[in-house]
C-alpha cells in the first residue's frame, strides 16, 4: 500500500518544489529590481558635493568677501577637514551630498573647505598670506575635524560648530540660524531645542 502512494506523492513533491522555485525566483527578480529603482531615486536624490556643494577659489578669502557680497550672500562657511577624518567622509556622504542642503546653503553662502594639514598658500580674510594649516591652527583653532565655521560678510567668525551633525535637518538649521542671525542673540544648542520637532 505504501509502494503504490510513493509515486503520487513524488509526483506532489516535484510539483510543489517547481511552484516553489518559481515563487523565488520571481521575488528575487522583484526584490532586485525594487533595490535597482531604490539605488537610482537614492542617487538621483544626492549629488557629489565636491561638486554640487562646495565653491571653487584662488584661496583669497578676503576677495571671496567682496564676492560674497556682490553675490548676494549672507556669510561664507569654512568647512575645515583632513583626510582620513571619518566623521568629515560622513558629512560628505550623509549631508553635505543632499539636494536640498546643497541647494539652501548655496543660495545664501559662498562654501570653501581647508585642509587642516595643508601647506597649500592661501590668504586669509584680513588679506594677510598664509598657509592652510595656519589659518586653521593659528588663526581658527582647530585641532579636530570636521569644523564648520560661519563667517559674515566683514571676515568675522559668527558661529562654530565641531564635529559632524547629528542630521541633514540638523545642518540646514545651523545655516538658517546663521542666515536669520540668531547669532546675535543665542547659543545654537539652545536655538536647536526650542526647533526640535
Amino acid at each position: 500500500m505504501l509502494s503504490s502512494h510513493y509515486p503520487h506523492r513524488y509526483k506532489n513533491t516535484l510539483a510543489y518544489f517547481k511552484v516553489l522555485r518559481e515563487y523565488f525566483t520571481r521575488s528575487l527578480i522583484f526584490g532586485l529590481f525594487c533595490f535597482a529603482l531604490a539605488s537610482m531615486s537614492y542617487a538621483a536624490a544626492t549629488k557629489n558635493p565636491d561638486e554640487h556643494f562646495f565653491d571653487a577659489t584662488f584661496g583669497d578669502f578676503s576677495e571671496e568677501l567682496i564676492n560674497a557680497k556682490e553675490q548676494g550672500k549672507q556669510g561664507i562657511l569654512v568647512f575645515f577637514e583632513m583626510d582620513e577624518c571619518p566623521f568629515c567622509h560622513w558629512m560628505k556622504t550623509n549631508v553635505l551630498n543632499q539636494q536640498n542642503v546643497q541647494a539652501y546653503y548655496k543660495k545664501n553662502f559662498l562654501i570653501f573647505s581647508v585642509d587642516i594639514e595643508g601647506d597649500v598658500e592661501m590668504v586669509n580674510f584680513k588679506g594677510k598670506s598664509t598657509t592652510q594649516k595656519d589659518f586653521a591652527f593659528k588663526e581658527n583653532r582647530v585641532r579636530a575635524t570636521p569644523v564648520l565655521a560661519f563667517f559674515d560678510l566683514d571676515g568675522k567668525r559668527v558661529m562654530r560648530f565641531t564635529g559632524r551633525t547629528s542630521s541633514s535637518e540638523e545642518f540646514l538649521l545651523m545655516g538658517k540660524f546663521v542666515v536669520d542671525k540668531e547669532y546675535n542673540k543665542t547659543r545654537f544648542s539652545k536655538y536647536k531645542r526650542l526647533h526640535k520637532k
